[in-house]
């Protein structure tokens, strides 16, 4: 197969890196949601905007990450990345000389960071609570790699990264949601030791249904102060 003529290619060693996202990462953030929606067939739920990423994701003054919605990107570098402090959650380097890369997007896709990175996947994840453990955990609602960059060993660093910082903060668990058609997936997951769970559902209320309930907490009160 052809390469297109604006692919960029990356041979040789490229350096992956997981970090903490800011608020000039939104635009990627944003495309990159609206793929993974293309890639689960639901592009009909997509209703995100940069203004409603950047003031849920980026509020001022930020909170501490891992405490509430933690945004991490994954950049990707030809050339070795220089320590970027507390921001760096995980870094990888991968060999691509027996197999050059070419990525059709790098251009739309360079990173803020500049250096010539390219933003190539995204993780949204923020806290939950279980009541069995009495601990709190992480809940991941959003793991994403570029189509290029896929099968490369970095979904399983993305992955690591998150099930690590969980571990370090003594959290009691990791858990996320999977298309039950998405079989490679599901394959993935259960090798790094995750347990798909088939007897739970998701339960959902959004839209004009969960509308429909504003004001009821008022009315209840309301109710049991007359009676």
């Amino acid at each position: 197969m052809a390469t297109p003529a604006n692919a960029t290619t990356f041979s040789g060693e490229v350096w992956a890196e997981l970090r903490l996202a800011d608020a000039g990462d939104v635009p990627h953030i944003h495309a990159l949601i609206h793929q993974m929606a293309e890639f689960e067939l639901l592009t009909e739920l997509f209703a995100a905007t940069h203004e409603l990423l950047t003031s849920t994701l980026f509020p001022s003054p930020p909170r501490p990450p891992f405490t509430s919605f933690t945004a991490l990107i994954l950049d990707l570098s030809p050339s070795p990345l220089p320590a970027s402090g507390s921001s760096t959650i995980a870094s990888h380097r991968l060999d691509l000389s027996a197999s050059p890369l070419a990525d059709p997007e790098a251009a739309a896709f360079a990173s803020p960071r500049g250096g010539g990175r390219v933003t190539a996947g995204f993780v949204i994840c923020f806290p939950n609570y279980s009541t069995f453990l009495s601990k709190p955990g992480l809940y991941v609602e959003d793991i994403f790699v570029r189509a290029p960059w896929r099968r490369r060993g970095l979904g399983r660093m993305m992955l690591s990264a998150v099930a690590g910082k969980a571990a370090e903060l003594g959290m009691g668990r990791v858990e996320w949601c999977v298309l039950d058609w998405n079989k490679n997936a599901i394959d993935f997951y259960e090798e790094m030791g995750a347990e798909v769970l088939p007897q739970w559902r998701i339960c959902r209320l959004t839209g004009a249904a969960l509308d429909k309930y504003k004001g009821d907490q008022e009315e209840g009160g309301g109710s049991k102060a007359a009676e």
